[in-house]
Parts: structure tokens; C-alpha cells; sequence
């Protein structure tokens, strides 16, 4: 039964490759986060007449 030791080593390194991506992810997920502008901040608007200056 040879063949039964390949098949363990790609089940291992299939879980390794799965937990990497999992880890990626995560610090993918984390980063994006920390960048995130919150919606409060993107919703302060300046006033319009300040944007309408400039086509009076």
C-alpha cells in the first residue's frame, strides 16, 4: 500500500494550502478594515453653495 502514504501527504498539504488561504484571507480582511473610512466621515458633505461657487 504504497499509495495510501501519497494520497495522506496531498490530503496534508491540500489542508496546508487550505489553512494559508484561510490565513490570507483573513489578514486581507483585517487590512481592508483598518482602511475602511466609516460611514459617518464619507457622509459629511460640504455645503452645496460651496460646490455651486464657482458656476455662479
Amino acid at each position: 500500500m504504497p499509495g495510501k502514504g501519497d494520497e495522506s501527504a496531498v490530503s496534508r498539504g491540500e489542508q496546508i494550502q487550505a489553512a494559508e488561504r484561510e490565513a490570507a484571507k483573513r489578514r486581507l480582511l483585517a487590512q481592508a478594515e483598518a482602511d475602511r473610512i466609516p460611514v459617518e466621515e464619507t457622509t459629511r458633505a460640504v455645503p452645496d453653495r460651496r460646490w455651486r461657487r464657482g458656476q455662479r
